[in-house]
């Protein structure tokens, strides 16, 4: 439960701070128990036990740790037009972009496989189509395709 209280804390985090964030799982979950923990001890020592301020203390905790790591360890700015640029390092970068890498390949390779026919295919199926309606004999159907294949 602790952990999924984490996790949730610290995606709610990471989303609160604009731009792209590829980090794993495990950090975080780190950032969200971190954060919590530290925002959460600061409004129990402002306020004691039972205020109300110990989740939104909890929350910007996490997002001060988001803050710090892109600042400090992906070494990039919080706001403007270079934030919302992708890292270059941090954890989860390098395997970010290896699985980028993997899907757009198996995308370029999917739309060559599914490139458009040539005409010379398109022909053929019709002739396909007729022989199969019966339109054509076999011998008419042979000799029109051995003249697709000669052009």
């Amino acid at each position: 439960m602790i952990m999924l209280f984490g996790f949730i804390t610290g995606s709610l985090a990471r989303l609160a701070v604009p731009g792209p964030d590829p980090m794993p799982i495990w950090l975080t979950v780190a950032i969200g128990l971190l954060g919590s923990a530290a925002g959460g001890a600061l409004a129990i020592a402002i306020w004691g036990k039972g205020t109300q301020g110990i989740g939104i203390f909890s929350f910007l905790g996490a997002v001060l740790l988001v803050v710090g790591y892109r600042r400090w360890v992906q070494k990039r700015p919080i706001v403007g037009p270079e934030a919302l640029k992708f890292p270059e390092r941090g954890f989860g970068v390098d395997r970010f972009r290896e699985r980028r890498q993997k899907m757009e390949d198996l995308v370029r390779q999917t739309q060559s496989q599914q490139a458009a026919p040539t005409p010379a295919d398109s022909h053929l199926q019709k002739l396909r189509d007729l022989h199969e309606a019966g339109i054509l004999t076999d011998e008419e159907f042979e000799a029109k395709k051995a003249q697709l294949s000669q052009s």
